[in-house]
């Protein structure tokens, strides 16, 4: 199998890339958080606590759920990795969306399972079609919300009609790892679906909370599938420092109302900014948005032209959206940059 591909994030030769390739916060963490690590480098001889048991408590807190049905582990890539591991061989088969997160294929090759997809509508999960694709020997439907590379948003309402219309066997994932950058009224929470026994929920530090360098993630999980990947994950996979952060990232909730808000600013300023040049912008609920350029050959040539300015951003031909490129949100300066750059190549290639 190939590995997964990660992003070629260097400029042109001799620059110092602006990556906004990766979907990384635009800040380092907060004064909090970095005084919490601080304070807890004196038991950096100790192991962690496998259980993540304070940070378990505090995502319990902040989204009043049951802590003992909360896993943590090194970003939610491994927790997905380790819910494969023990539920999925080759025997199995798993549905994703067409433009659902490309570890999961991955994933699929991993453990030998047979991967179908379901076609997206408008650059969007349809239900419906979903609930084409499956077939009797389907074991686990795989969905990302808000999605990604897209970075649209599929109304909880959906996946809850979904989950009713899915055989009862069939285990329903959805990745929530941006979840967070959601307007609270365009998103109620689906933990509740979980007490069914037969949905798991993930989600990440790695976005909104700007702990990517730190790897946590968590999930929430039914207690019998909560007992099957603690079996097969490592027990001191989430390092102390890193259980730490999470934890006071988790309980700065200011923070992450006043990150989702300066994201959100600069996501409608580049929108519109883009848009004006005529190309197309997927509304996004996340913190990057994916431009369509109409061609594979367009795309290609706005990509080389912001990698020779500094700005590094993520062609989507691995996604099957070759016109595409994805550009994630960053700062005030580097957003006017990109708008202003992305406008000199349009009228380079207008001319």
């Amino acid at each position: 199998m190939d590995p997964y591909a990660l992003p070629d994030i260097s400029a042109a030769e001799g620059l110092e890339p602006i990556v906004l390739a990766q979907n990384e916060h635009a800040y380092p963490p907060s004064k909090f958080v970095q005084e919490a690590v601080a304070a807890a480098l004196n038991k950096a001889q100790l192991y962690p606590d496998s259980d993540c048991t304070e940070l378990c408590a505090a995502i319990a807190r902040v989204h009043a759920l049951n802590p003992d049905n909360i896993v943590c582990g090194s970003g939610s890539m491994e927790l997905m990795s380790g819910l494969m591991l023990a539920y999925m061989s080759a025997a199995d088969r798993i549905l994703m969306t067409d433009y659902g997160y490309l570890f999961m294929r991955t994933l699929a090759r991993l453990v030998g399972a047979n991967l179908d997809t379901a076609p997206e509508t408008g650059y969007q999960v349809d239900v419906d079609n979903v609930i084409a694709a499956v077939k009797p020997d389907t074991k686990l439907v795989f969905i990302v919300n808000p999605g990604n590379p897209c970075g649209s948003l599929l109304h909880n309402d959906e996946i809850r009609r979904l989950r009713t219309a899915l055989p009862q066997d069939v285990l329903l994932m959805v990745d929530e790892a941006y979840a967070e950058f959601v307007d609270a009224g365009f998103h109620q929470p689906l933990f509740d679906l979980v007490e069914q026994g037969n949905t798991v929920i993930t989600r990440t530090f790695s976005k909104i909370y700007g702990l990517a360098g730190l790897r946590v993630g968590w999930g929430y999980f039914p207690a019998d599938i909560r007992d099957q990947l603690r079996k097969v994950i490592n027990p001191g996979s989430v390092s102390l420092l890193s259980q730490v952060a999470a934890r006071a990232a988790m309980l700065d909730q200011a923070g992450v109302a006043e990150a989702r808000r300066l994201i959100a600013t600069q996501r409608d300023y580049l929108t519109q900014e883009i848009s004006a040049l005529g190309l197309r912008v997927v509304p996004s609920h996340t913190n990057f948005i994916l431009v369509d350029f109409e061609t594979a050959a367009q795309a290609s040539a706005a990509f080389e032209f912001l990698r020779n300015h500094r700005l590094v951003v993520r062609p989507m031909g691995g996604y099957g959206l070759p016109a595409c490129l994805r550009i994630t949100i960053g700062t005030p300066p580097q957003m006017q940059l990109t708008a202003q750059t992305l406008g000199a190549w349009r009228q380079q290639s207008n001319g």
